[in-house]
């Protein structure tokens, strides 16, 4: 039976992560679910998989149960499927962030405007667009929106001397995009800070864009890099195996989720 993989992250205010990560993980381990959850007092990210049956459960209980007690209520999820377990263990951490950046917290508020799948298209043809892919390079490699610029990063926390060297003046409209949409959030909220004044993300990242958008209206080139076993997915978030990792990867992989 194929396995549900659930990316999620929420920017949410979790003073007592450490005290949540025991329970966490008794809780996934009770599921039977594997992958890596990352709790920081800015929120959760991660990427795990298991039984449909099991991630329904997991997912009512982040959002629903006393664990979190409702502060998980806006967890953004995307759901896909795997022939084969695509993680081999379970890793629960707390961490300084969710996905490192800056060391710092991050004011989602302060992230930019989320642009809906059903609307970017459109948003691409916005003329003088400063379309930026804030993915790692190896990323970028297996697939990109057409146009989009290539920072040329290795890490997401070199992403800030990129921005470093843009002119806000000169771009009167940027467009951000990542893998699941939180790594646009902190560069949404950096770009915002340095004065580039209007500035959109893909909501719900690639992921959803590739759930949501039909195969023959999708803009997308290539594949979605993802951060486990399956190595990339493509419209429909359809598994794409044919990827070995070794020519793909430059570092050791981490959870973006999705985002």
């Amino acid at each position: 039976m194929p396995l549900t993989v659930a990316a999620l992250y929420t920017f949410v205010a979790l003073p007592d992560a450490e005290a949540l990560r025991a329970p966490l993980e008794a809780l996934c381990a009770e599921l039977g679910l594997t992958g890596t959850l990352l709790l920081a007092r800015e929120g959760l990210n991660g990427t795990v998989a298991g039984t449909p049956a099991a991630m329904d459960a997991f997912l009512a209980a982040l959002r629903i149960g006393p664990l979190f007690g409702g502060r998980l209520a806006g967890l953004d999820c995307k759901l896909s499927q795997a022939e084969a377990p695509p993680f081999r263990h379970l890793k629960v951490r707390v961490k300084r962030e969710i996905v490192t950046f800056d060391d710092g917290a991050t004011d989602a508020t302060a992230a930019g405007t989320p642009v809906p799948p059903e609307a970017w298209n459109a948003l691409l043809d916005t003329p003088g667009l400063l379309l930026i892919d804030t993915r790692n390079a190896f990323e970028v490699a297996l697939g990109s929106f057409p146009g989009a610029v290539d920072p040329g990063i290795t890490r997401f926390s070199a992403f800030r001397a990129y921005a470093d060297g843009l002119d806000p003046a000169a771009h009167a409209t940027v467009a951000m995009f990542c893998t699941g949409g939180i790594r646009c959030e902190k560069a949404g909220a950096y770009m915002r800070a340095r004065g580039f004044a209007d500035v959109r993300h893909l909501e719900g990242g690639i992921l959803r864009y590739l759930e949501t958008v039909p195969e023959a209206e999708n803009r997308w080139a290539g594949d979605c890099f993802v951060f486990d076993g399956r190595i990339a997915l493509g419209p429909a978030l359809v598994e794409r195996p044919d990827h070995p990792p070794e020519a793909l990867m430059s570092e050791p992989p981490m959870p973006e989720v999705p985002r």
